[in-house]
């Protein structure tokens, strides 16, 4: 796979190529909303649609000497209207994507997951991925789910393993090999993670889990050093060659997506999937370079994945905060 990336900038490269994407900026009135916004848009990555206080906008957008164009711009009377109204604008065909500007995560899960009017498919799960770049580290490494799902049992855990193996696939990295982390190699009963890893393995292998090579369970160590995994004679096609890490639970994802990035120099891009469109969902401590990257995740999975219509009838998924609890993020009906 020589055309597999191997860096965010390559992925901004690959969706630069393909066309600006309209993205709806949740409350777009902040200075780090404003210059990522800027410098996507001069890139030409995407065509802001900035939802949020016109005034406040134009005032940040002036400090960054940006010029806005008026049809960039959604008046928005709060959060949670800037929210709502973002995800409309995809509804109603008038953007892309959708990204988290100066807001509360919660509201803006709210509006994605509202029963009604959100961005729910029949038959998904709603996940997050991270997809990092370390420098001491030859390939990207995606981590899931290390935001929405906080303690994501086997089926959930299938789910979010497929969503990830879909993100992959549409970047570029064709068949990803996906390492089921625990804290040990071996199947332990006293250990669910490792009896979840086992069960994932063989879904892999009976096609249940399709479009990837299955291994675990797999200590962290084994799943990225091809030395470690050979002195603990562990013999496996994804063992010190994983592209995606599917970790336990969210907490365990939290950690390690936190200590690549400020141990390990990483730098993350991030994208929530299983709904009908993707979701930029960034933090306040975000680098530009994972603010550009996580643009263009979202460009990339726009532009190569079928679309799809939001469900317009389910059932109650409102959740009460972000990270979001199992019932908040399951798949619904078809």
């Amino acid at each position: 796979m020589t055309d597999a990336p191997r860096s965010l900038q390559q992925l901004v490269d690959k969706a630069k190529a393909l066309g600006a994407v309209r993205v709806a900026i949740a409350a777009g009135a902040q200075d780090l909303i404003i210059e990522t916004v800027r410098e996507a848009q001069g890139l030409g990555l995407i065509e802001p649609k900035l939802v949020g206080d016109p005034d406040a906008i134009r005032r940040f957008a002036a400090e960054e000497h940006w010029e806005v164009r008026q049809e960039w711009i959604v008046p928005a009377a709060s959060d949670a209207d800037a929210a709502a109204q973002a995800v409309a604008l995809v509804r109603d065909g008038q953007a892309d994507v959708v990204m988290k500007g100066h807001l509360h995560t919660d509201l803006l899960m709210h509006a994605l997951l509202d029963k009604e009017h959100g961005l729910r498919l029949p038959g998904r799960r709603v996940s997050h991925v991270f997809v990092v770049e370390v420098p001491a580290h030859p390939k990207l490494l995606g981590v899931t789910d290390a935001a929405i799902n906080i303690a994501p049992d086997l089926n959930a855990k299938a789910d979010i393993l497929q969503n990830a193996v879909e993100l992959f696939t549409l970047i570029g990295i064709e068949r990803p090999k996906v390492a089921v982390l625990s804290a040990v190699e071996t199947v332990n009963p006293a250990i669910v993670s490792t009896l979840d890893a086992a069960c994932l393995t063989l879904m892999a292998r009976r096609g249940q889990i399709h479009g990837a090579i299955v291994d675990g369970p797999l200590a962290f160590d084994n799943a990225i050093s091809a030395a470690a995994a050979k002195e603990k004679g562990i013999v496996s096609d994804v063992a010190g060659d994983a592209d995606i890490l599917l970790v336990p639970d969210l907490v365990s994802g939290n950690i390690l997506a936190k200590d690549l990035g400020y141990l390990g120099g990483g730098v993350s891009a991030g994208v929530v999937v299983g709904l009908s469109a993707p979701v930029v969902l960034t933090s306040r401590a975000d680098s530009p370079a994972a603010r550009l990257g996580s643009i263009a995740l979202a460009a990339l999975m726009f532009h190569g994945r079928p679309k799809m219509m939001p469900n317009l009838k389910v059932p109650d998924a409102h959740p009460h905060c972000a990270p979001q609890p199992e019932f908040a993020c399951c798949p619904l009906p078809r």
